[in-house]
């Protein structure tokens, strides 16, 4: 238990940092949220590869993606967070 809560906190880490790196503009999130983000994309990458292939059926609707279904799902989860942020705001 402990394992994977290590592994998906290393697997957040490195996903979300990877993510932020990709999309351009500033992202004002700190370290745990960048965590987290990598840990939402994680299982955004594993339902659109189970959407889209058809694997791990037997696993059930949400699985683990893998750091690159990770990355793909971080991506996608900061590109909502940055265009629903950018509506919050209020520009003059």
């Amino acid at each position: 238990m402990i394992g994977l809560i290590i592994s998906l906190i290393v697997v957040g880490l490195i996903a979300g940092a990877v993510a932020r790196l990709l999309v351009p503009g500033r992202q004002d999130i700190g370290i745990a949220a960048t965590i987290l983000l990598g840990i939402v994309g994680s299982f955004i990458g594993g339902f659109l590869g189970y959407a889209i292939f058809h694997k791990d059926a037997s696993d059930g609707f949400f699985q683990p993606a893998g750091l690159v279904g990770s990355i793909i799902g971080a991506v996608i989860a900061l590109l909502i967070y940055t265009r629903m942020g950018s509506r919050r705001t209020v520009r003059h």
